[in-house]
């Protein structure tokens, strides 16, 4: 027996021999259990060799390109390293390329942790935290400073709107700050009529805002800082030109104190006394276990996003930075205006044009990184010594805020990470193969740390250049402790999947797989239904999409395709499709990622029919590659709907758009800061005012009623206006069609077997001796136009308190210059009882078939019988469902019949249990 080779037997797995070095390189970073044991030992092979060097080496000295001016009580800032030259010849690093580092083991293969038990019935997986680390511990201090609400209180017990003088001037104030412009604000106040009846204490706009100012509710306090850039475009006369440049900030360790101290995020917030296996930041376990006894983490999440400011003319842009913390429930820091997401800075957005052609683009990569250090600054202290922070329930804590998460796209995240826009910013997958289902080997922060240091100090480093590495030597993550900034990059659903992958990629493909004429056209020809989009033009001629236009043809694409494209195209399909929908779930388990997985391995086991069709002549892009991210994100962060780059999108609209319409235009990043700051201090005042009337027993004030976000996509029911069927089942209190004859029941609502169905129907609930009055064709019923059915609430897809509205609506020939109204009769999901278990047992359509209603009615009342319901529907049934397709996974019916006559019932509207959509 030949002997082998040693170094070339994989040491956890023992697969082998391997022909080369490099071959069992590719095996462990494809192998997930050996690329994780590789990665501990490298971990000890950098704290072994590396972190003495690391020790000794003395800082870059500071470039005098970019300089800032602050404030003698801030720190000395850090300072822009100077550009080295890069093509020094000196020697390479020895040895093997850091993160290729092999390894060689007798020990057994690692024991598989079990699974935890997935959450059932939609509920939360909750288990203790290990008791050992005492997590979010507190204590309780004489010396501490009061909660805000509670110091607020004791400060001003005698007029709770101070500095206003009542409650009507208050709601006066703030109203015309938040609805009228300073101008007519000035002309309002000066009116007779108001100084005559109202008289406010405030005579006008200036001694309005002076009042707000003086809201004992205020904010962060921002700060701006100058940024001197010189250039290195010299003029005739030698000199070169400079810029001053302003960074407005907020301290973040600051804002952390006032998101864990803010009473009303009481309920919301969690000290991981508790953790959500399955759902929510898994990775504060192990983060825990590196510090003292009794901490408390707050995993800081960043999110920052250029935006457009002017709207149809000018450059003007805003470049804010967002901060959140893991511990507040997801649901509310996605809320607006549950102010669980703060701004901290606004970055400088120039154009550098006093940099050549040649420089620019790095110096601006410069400037970014200097700033967010600057930003990011008091986190480094505190996230390695912690700090006391007083919390929303009164106890003191030892709080250690890390970054855990940052929400970007994808160049936002290459600019952090300091890597080309050609490679992953997460892992070391080479260029040409991020097209393939290849899991390959993170990025580690220390190491690339030391890769610049070694490029910084002129060295020759292959690994800079195999990483696909940007000559940044002072990132923003450089110092800041307990974190890995590669692995706390998201994913970003939205560019990534919905307008990526999907829109850009899959459905052009298909299109031109398909041709233009027939998807316009099979997309004209979907069926009409209550919260289903009607392309009723087709999709080629929608100039404007966002990320509603997706999600809506995401609803309908697998069924506009069958029949239109060969089936590994529909299989490919699919699978996108699928994996879409499983990473949007609000509560993830081990079976849903792993159908994730096997949602993208489908799609890679198809993709090369577009490469077969002509459409593409690889899948080697960024979009593609990031989709192998997902599950290990998940794992790590938690269900993707907490980190979605919609939040800062619709942040834009109140932090950056509305604040800069506020302004004249003119130096408008210090006006924003400023009208934000005042609309903080206007929204934190009501929250107070609503927990002291919690806390009095008074009504909350009306400012601030009925204030929060719906999440009813089909709009709350006014109960006053309908008339209750049951708990889940509402029509309109009054009729929308009365004393019906049977001639328009048959001609209009098409229901021509409506009276033997009815009779039917009381016949089989009466049974004999029972002798029920049965309807003729003289009866005259009231009819419904809408039938609303409240839909369960889905925590895992995240639909709570949704209406679904069933119309049966008849044509309505429209007057003079208006159009006519077509008739409308929905399908939905039927329960049937004694139904025989078919192609749908074990799933969620078991029990179900598909119906559509022509006709919702009462039953009039010399008809009414015990045990007759009230309120019916007249249906036409479709047969039970066949199996799905093999390709497209979807279940087909067609209409039923019997006797050559379509199948047709009536049936409690109860029955009636979800809308197809």
């Amino acid at each position: 027996m030949a002997a082998e080779l040693p170094g070339r037997i994989c040491g956890v797995c023992r697969s082998g021999p391997f022909p080369s070095t490099p071959g069992l390189r590719r095996h462990i970073r494809q192998v997930p259990e050996c690329r994780r044991a590789a990665q501990n030992e490298f971990r000890e092979y950098l704290s072994d060799i590396w972190t003495h060097d690391l020790d000794e080496v003395e800082e870059a000295p500071p470039s005098p390109s970019i300089e800032t001016a602050v404030s003698d009580s801030d720190p000395e800032p850090d300072t822009l390293a100077g550009v080295i030259d890069n093509n020094l010849d000196s020697e390479e690093i020895a040895g093997e390329g850091l993160g290729d580092h092999i390894f060689a083991s007798d020990a057994t293969d690692n024991q598989a942790a079990e699974d935890v038990a997935p959450p059932s019935n939609n509920e939360e997986y909750i288990e203790e935290f290990p008791a050992q680390y005492r997590a979010g511990a507190g204590w309780s201090a004489s010396d501490a400073p009061l909660p805000k609400f509670q110091d607020i209180h004791q400060r001003q017990s005698d007029n709770i709107y101070a500095p206003f003088e009542n409650k009507d001037e208050w709601d006066m104030g703030q109203w015309l700050f938040k609805n009228v412009g300073q101008t007519q604000t000035e002309v309002f106040l000066r009116l007779p009529v108001i100084n005559a009846r109202v008289t406010p204490s405030y005579k006008s706009n200036r001694s309005l805002l002076q009042k707000i100012d003086a809201l004992p509710t205020q904010g962060c306090k921002w700060k701006c800082d100058i940024v001197d850039v010189q250039g290195d475009i010299h003029s005739e006369d030698g000199i070169f030109p400079a810029e001053k440049l302003q960074l407005w900030r907020r301290d973040p360790v600051e804002c952390v104190k006032d998101l864990l101290g803010n009473i009303i995020l009481r309920d919301s917030l969690s000290n991981t006394k508790e953790i959500l296996t399955d759902v929510d930041f898994r990775l504060v376990v192990d983060m825990q276990g590196t510090l003292p006894n009794g901490s408390t983490i707050a995993p800081i999440i960043l999110s920052s996003d250029k935006t457009r400011l002017s709207q149809f003319g000018g450059d003007k842009s805003a470049w804010p930075v967002y901060m959140t913390l893991g511990n507040i429930d997801k649901l509310k820091r996605r809320q607006a205006n549950a102010h669980a997401t703060i701004l901290i800075a606004y970055l400088p957005v120039p154009k550098l044009d006093i940099f050549s052609d040649n420089t620019r683009t790095e110096k601006s990569h410069d400037l970014f990184h200097f700033c967010m250090r600057r930003i990011l600054q008091p986190l480094s202290n505190a996230g390695k010594e912690g700090v006391d922070i007083v919390c929303a329930d009164g106890l003191m804590r030892r709080v250690f805020p890390i970054l855990a998460a940052y929400i970007a796209d994808y160049p936002e995240q290459c600019l952090v990470a300091c890597c080309k826009e050609s490679r992953c910013p997460r892992c070391r997958v080479e260029h040409d193969r991020r097209g393939e289902m290849l899991e390959s080997a993170p990025r580690i922060q220390d190491q690339a740390r030391i890769i610049l240091w070694h490029k910084e100090t002129g060295r020759r480093v292959q690994r800079f250049k195999e990483d696909g590495m940007r000559p940044c030597f002072q990132p923003l993550w450089k110092h800041l402790p307990r974190t890995n900034i590669f692995s706390c990059f998201t994913p970003d659903i939205l560019h990534q999947l919905h307008k990526g992958v999907f829109k850009d990629h899959l459905v052009e493909w298909c299109t031109r797989i398909a041709g233009v004429e027939e998807i316009d056209a099979r997309f004209r020809t979907v069926t009409d239904f209550a919260g289903l989009r009607n392309f009723s033009n087709g999709i080629s001629f929608v100039s404007q999409w966002t990320g509603r236009e997706h999600k809506d043809m995401q609803r309908v694409f697998v069924g506009v395709l069958a029949g239109a494209v060969q089936p590994a195209i529909l299989r490919a399909a699919v699978a996108i499709i699928d994996f879409i929908y499983y990473a949007q779930l609000h509560i993830q388990t081990s079976a849903t990622i792993e159908a994730l997985r096997d949602a993208l391995v489908s799609f890679h086991d198809n993709k090369d029919v577009f490469i077969e069709a002509g459409v593409r002549d690889d899948f080697n892009f960024p979009k593609i590659h990031s989709m192998v991210h997902y599950c290990d994100a998940i794992k790590t962060h938690g269900s993707l709907d907490g980190y979605n780059t919609e939040s800062p999108e619709r942040l834009h609209i109140d932090f950056a758009k509305e604040a800069y319409r506020a302004s004249n235009k003119r130096d408008f990043v210090s006006q924003m800061t400023l009208w934000l700051s005042r609309q903080e201090a206007i929204a934190q005042f009501n929250n107070y005012l609503d927990w002291h009337a919690s806390q009095s027993r008074i009504s909350p004030s009306p400012a601030t009623t009925g204030s929060s976000d719906s999440t009813h996509t089909g709009g709350d029911l006014d109960l006053a206006s309908v008339s209750l069927t049951s708990t889940t089942h509402f029509v309109a209190k009054h009729p929308g069609y009365t004393h019906l004859d049977m001639q328009a029941i048959t001609l209009d609502f098409r229901a021509s077997h409506f009276l033997n169905a009815l009779q039917a129907f009381i016949l089989r609930k009466c049974p004999p001796p029972r002798r029920p009055i049965v309807p003729n064709e003289f009866d005259r019923f009231n009819a419904y136009k809408v039938l609303s059915v409240r839909i369960p609430d889905s925590p895992t897809s995240g639909h709570s308190g949704e209406i679904a509205r069933i119309r049966a609506t008849r044509f309505v020939q429209g007057e003079v210059g208006h159009s006519d109204t077509s008739a409308v009769f929905d399908t939905v999901l039927v329960k049937v009882d004694g139904m025989i278990p078919g192609a749908t047992e074990g799933t969620s359509l078991e029990g179900l078939q598909i119906a559509q209603v022509r006709l919702i009615f009462d039953l009039p009342e010399h008809l009414r019988q015990p045990g007759i319901p009230q309120r019916l529907a007249y249906v036409e049934w479709f047969t039970p469902f066949r199996g799905p397709h093999a390709d497209s996974r979807l279940y087909s019916v067609t209409r039923a019949s019997r006797n050559r006559r379509p199948a047709v019932e009536i049936i409690p509207v109860e029955h009636i249990v979800l809308d197809f959509s």
